[in-house]
């Protein structure tokens, strides 16, 4: 499975989104839904019967359901009852309602509480979106769904070889900064370490962190930073060897080179308060040009945006060359697709849950997705002609110079919950000089080799 690549010249805009169980006891389950003829209503869903949607009230906020989705739903079937919920507590909210029968039949699963989605799996929890895939394009009947988006929706929709999530987002994972800063200052997006580290002396003079991550509610930024950096040191096998649970892959030379960078970045221009802060107070802090770079997904633009001051102007900046001899060249960037929706295979309503992310795959549900929360959908052609903010545009002509240079996503955050969330606690750690590198390549292959070793645990597998 693999993150979205855009070939050579191909354009993000154009090549990617523009870029007891409870319920009704005569459902039939949701594994055995099938496309009908019917192309309106491919699903056979109850145009009387609630529906009821969660969403991760995150960097997206929760308008985009609200005000546009569930209201296309609505004029699909009308009269229809739509209940909504927006919340950061995703597992504290939902995993008893999943154990207990009582789920709800469309959630985002997002954010810092984000639910295990291969355990959800394994118990049975998910809705089979292959019928979703093989339906009727609303846009156009004549098409399936799956004809639609980028073909990173299908590698990423799989669990056990099966089809049961659904990534809505293209998003751009790097370094973000403030161009209209860098502009004012005539200062170069660095290229190389030295150059990085040399930036970090002059801001530090000017009473400026080069670099921050929150330490609450978002050290996982920071896990991704690490994990790309390895990957451009040693090539997305890297990360491919982490996925697979390879012997030795978290201690692989790649994995201690790009902790130890990043350690001595956060050591030499960083500051520990940062680690009392969450993501929102950090990233203020750099509104306030108290902080150069931020990794990040091209999600802050919007989550910022009643924030942003006039002289602020979001801008991607790719991971610089750590040595002379990285595998992959200035320029690679990470691009995924990501933010998922999944349907409750036992809640009450799951052909309407399918029909739900039937519309937000639609032209019309995915372009005012965009033009809501300023952020690229996976749906070909949605975004064509929309005004596009400037970190977007920025982000988009960074895909294109980064050509087939693509840093792929890392798998495990889906698959080993437990693993992720471990090693987000652990990069803390190293990051606030309670431990060495080493030490932390050591302990996350020590957890990796438990949950290898752990028959009761799904293995994933993945060749690109």
């Amino acid at each position: 499975m693999t993150a979205f690549v855009a070939g050579p010249g191909a354009g993000l805009l154009s090549a990617c989104a523009t870029a007891g169980a409870g319920g009704d006891p005569t459902a039939a389950p949701a594994t055995s839904i099938a496309a009908s003829a019917n192309p309106k209503n491919p699903f056979g869903a109850d145009a009387k019967k609630p529906l009821e949607v969660v969403i991760f009230s995150g960097g997206y906020g929760d308008a985009y359901a609200k005000d546009l989705h569930e209201e296309l739903y609505k004029k699909a079937f009308p009269g229809v009852s739509i209940k909504h919920t927006a919340t950061q507590q995703i597992g504290t909210q939902l995993r008893p309602r999943f154990i207990g029968g009582d789920a709800p039949d469309v959630l985002n699963n997002s954010g810092p509480e984000s639910m295990d989605l291969a355990a959800l799996a394994a118990e049975g929890h998910l809705a089979d979106l292959t019928p979703l895939f093989d339906a009727p394009s609303i846009d156009d009947p004549a098409k399936k769904v799956r004809d639609t988006v980028t073909p990173a929706v299908l590698d990423n929709a799989k669990i056990d070889g099966r089809d049961l999530v659904l990534n809505y987002t293209v998003s751009h994972r790097a370094l973000w900064y403030n161009a209209k800063l860098f502009e004012s200052r005539q200062w170069t997006v660095p290229k190389t370490w030295a150059e990085f580290t040399a930036l970090g002396e002059t801001a530090k003079q000017e009473g400026i962190l080069l670099f921050a991550y929150p330490g609450q509610k978002g050290p996982y930024y920071q896990l991704w930073n690490v994990l790309y950096t390895a990957a451009k040191i040693g090539g997305n096998q890297v990360i491919l060897d982490i996925d697979n649970l390879v012997d030795n892959a978290w201690t692989a030379a790649p994995v201690n080179q790009a902790v130890a960078v990043w350690v001595d970045v956060q050591t030499k221009y960083g500051d520990k308060a940062y680690f009392g802060l969450d993501h929102t107070q950090t990233q203020v802090k750099q509104l306030q040009n108290e902080v150069l770079f931020y990794p990040v997904g091209s999600w802050i633009e919007n989550e910022m945006a009643k924030d942003k001051p006039a002289d602020f102007e979001y801008a991607i900046a790719p991971i610089p060359d750590v040595t002379a001899s990285d595998a992959m060249p200035y320029g690679a960037i990470q691009v995924g697709v990501g933010e998922n929706f999944v349907v409750a295979a036992k809640g009450q309503n799951p052909r309407g849950g399918l029909e739900y992310l039937r519309v937000m795959l639609s032209k019309e549900g995915a372009r005012g997705f965009t033009e809501k929360t300023k952020n690229l959908t996976v749906v070909n052609g949605a975004a064509e002609g929309l005004d596009l903010p400037a970190g977007l545009m920025s982000a988009a002509r960074a895909q294109d110079a980064a050509g087939q240079n693509i840093i792929t996503d890392a798998r495990f955050e889906g698959w080993y919950k437990e693993l992720f969330d471990y090693g987000t606690e652990q990069i803390n750690v190293v990051m606030a000089g309670r431990s060495t590198p080493q030490e932390f390549c050591d302990r996350m292959q020590e957890k990796a080799d438990a949950v290898k070793n752990d028959s009761s645990v799904a293995k994933q597998t993945r060749s690109q």
